[in-house]
């Protein structure tokens, strides 16, 4: 659901507090323990087969219904697969610090999923044993043992999950246990109840049913413009969520971008970047609901390039975010104020993180 400056979400209430508590109480039994992290392997394996990685595994964000189920909870830093560079690799540091892979910590690139197993790794340990693997009161030291996988298992941990964490547990990605493997392990399997999940339907619902536009009775046919599709993943990863990088790199450039939401199709929105770049002298590439501009006039940086970027939320719903790509800061801002908003008026409904281009549609 939405309106002209927030996007609503209808969540499950999930009444049995964070797995947190019951750690914080001390160990679970194993078999407790174990069923726990069966439960929140099936939803690991399930978001991996969907492109999306959590990277902040943590028993703050692990529910519990009232029946004692798992829910993992706080997407804020997920990243889909498509946020990878041409490497395959997610480059982000980010995360809670204790629960971070070694790999995230060397900023080097790191595969999400093999991140989210090592978090998956530590949650099981603290499950076991009340405490987490790796503690240091200086951060740079607790780094130094994440990276080095130094941690001991407490006397009463089975040899099964010893040999188990020592997998999981692996400061190579490359040698560390994947999801699958990690599912045919006769510890984890017993007592497993695996759960069949039905592959989304051809004609999911959405939201567009709950979105009124009581702007226009009238229907109008699906533009042939293919945006991205833009679920709730993406939305809550818009919000910023914490970011380790700062801790290791200086200098950190700031994206020069800004969003507004519309009720207009795909089509109307690539006609209007149409127009406006013939009224100022643009070139303009269009594909697959990504709008390339670049100036023709030399600025003191060279030309402006700015992209555009449609998102679907629902057939009715987009978001598109634009951000410079070439340029001068100070003039890409000028050009947005005074040229790009204004021309783009027609089409908001609204900017986000500004009240001054807040536009209803008539």
């Amino acid at each position: 659901m939405a309106s002209k400056s927030k996007i609503y979400f209808v969540m499950e209430y999930v009444k049995g507090g964070e797995l947190f508590n019951k750690i914080a109480k001390g160990k679970l039994k194993e078999d407790d323990a174990r069923r726990y992290f069966q439960q929140l392997i099936a939803a690991v394996d399930y978001c991996h087969s969907r492109g999306v990685y959590h990277r902040d595994l943590k028993p703050e964000n692990l529910l519990l219904d009232e029946n004692g189920n798992l829910k993992v909870s706080d997407f804020g830093l997920s990243a889909f697969i498509e946020s990878s560079r041409q490497d395959g690799l997610l480059h982000t540091t980010c995360g809670t610090p204790a629960y971070v892979a070694p790999e995230v910590i060397h900023h080097k690139g790191y595969d999400g999923a093999k991140a989210d197993i090592w978090s998956c790794g530590v949650i099981l340990y603290a499950l076991l044993a009340g405490f987490l693997p790796f503690q240091h009161s200086n951060l740079m030291e607790l780094y130094r043992k994440i990276s080095r996988g130094e941690f001991k298992c407490p006397h009463w941990f089975s040899p099964q999950v010893r040999k188990l964490l020592s997998w999981i547990l692996e400061p190579n990605p490359i040698q560390r246990i994947t999801v699958a493997k990690l599912m045919e392990n006769c510890w984890f399997r017993k007592g497993y109840k695996h759960i069949d999940i039905p592959p989304p339907s051809p004609q999911p619902c959405t939201l567009d049913s709950l979105i009124t536009d009581h702007s226009s009775g009238s229907w109008e046919p699906r533009s042939p413009v293919r945006p991205s599709y833009f679920n709730a993943f993406d939305i809550i990863s818009l919000s910023q969520g914490l970011n380790l990088s700062g801790l290791f790199e200086k200098d950190l450039n700031q994206r020069d971008c800004s969003r507004f939401t519309t009720r207009k199709p795909a089509s109307d929105i690539v006609s209007k970047f149409e127009q406006i770049a013939q009224t100022e002298s643009f070139s303009i590439k269009n594909k697959d609901g990504k709008v390339k501009l670049q100036g023709s006039k030399e600025g003191r940086k060279g030309q402006l390039g700015i992209d555009a970027e449609i998102f679907e939320v629902t057939p009715s719903f987009y978001v598109v975010e634009l951000k410079k790509t070439a340029g001068d800061t100070l003039e890409y801002k000028n050009f947005c104020n005074k040229e790009l908003k204004p021309s783009l008026k027609d089409i908001v409904w609204a900017w986000q993180g500004s009240n001054n281009y807040t536009q209803s549609l008539v």
